[in-house]
């Protein structure tokens, strides 16, 4: 059984638009938990196999970074993921990172 706190992630994580990414701790200020942001990270590590589908594939440090890509089924998903919907990753980290960038408390408070 998920936590209400990981189901309120994966909600936050089914609204990001393809082609877009967001952070951990983005995220997590969203929610109202703003120093959660690694329970965020454990919540994309267990989302693999939720329905419907959560894209955790867009979720990064805050950096741009694929600190999580060691939790899918290979090391390269997360990137050829993103790649699909048109965001470039070099040497695990998202190209252009600011211009992909989708933050919840701009996006969703309007």
């Amino acid at each position: 059984m998920q936590s209400d706190f990981f189901k309120d992630v994966f909600e936050v994580v089914r609204l990001i638009p393809t082609g877009k990414v967001s952070t951990y701790g983005a995220i997590a200020k969203y929610l109202g938990a703003a120093k959660s942001s690694r329970m965020v990270g454990y919540a994309m590590n267990a989302s693999h196999g939720e329905m419907p589908f959560v894209p955790a594939h867009r979720v990064v440090n805050r950096f741009g970074m694929l600190s999580g890509k060691s939790h899918f089924a290979h090391p390269n998903q997360m990137q050829e993921l993103l790649a699909q919907e048109g965001v470039q990753v070099i040497e695990d980290i998202v190209v252009n990172f600011t211009e992909h960038f989708w933050d919840p408390n701009l996006e969703l408070n309007l």
